[in-house]
């Protein structure tokens, strides 16, 4: 199995970084996503450059845990609360090279 490390950089509406991260800890989507079955890292990173960006780093044991995190009933609740307040994802693999 091969490590997975994923950048996400949400760029969320104007004013709307601190209410989009408010609404996922008040449902427990981080925690819930830390104690799924191959998840070694989920944090977020807030900019200092622009007050409506924000940096999710993911690492999983393998694709398989990964892709059964995006099936989860708690990551329906992350896009509908992305659909609320956020404007653009972008994501980014990691690969060894990198």
């Amino acid at each position: 199995m091969t490590e997975l490390t994923f950048l996400v950089t949400y760029t969320a509406k104007p004013g709307q970084r601190e209410t989009f991260l408010r609404a996922l800890a008040a449902r427990g989507i981080p925690e819930a996503v830390r104690a799924e079955a191959g998840c070694l890292q989920y944090d977020y990173y807030l900019s200092i450059e622009n007050e409506d960006e924000i940096l999710l780093l993911e690492r999983w044991t393998s694709a398989e845990a990964q892709q059964t995190h995006l099936r989860q009933p708690h990551m329906a609740q992350a896009r509908e609360l992305k659909e609320l307040y956020v404007e653009t994802t972008a994501l980014r693999k990691l690969t060894e090279a990198d």
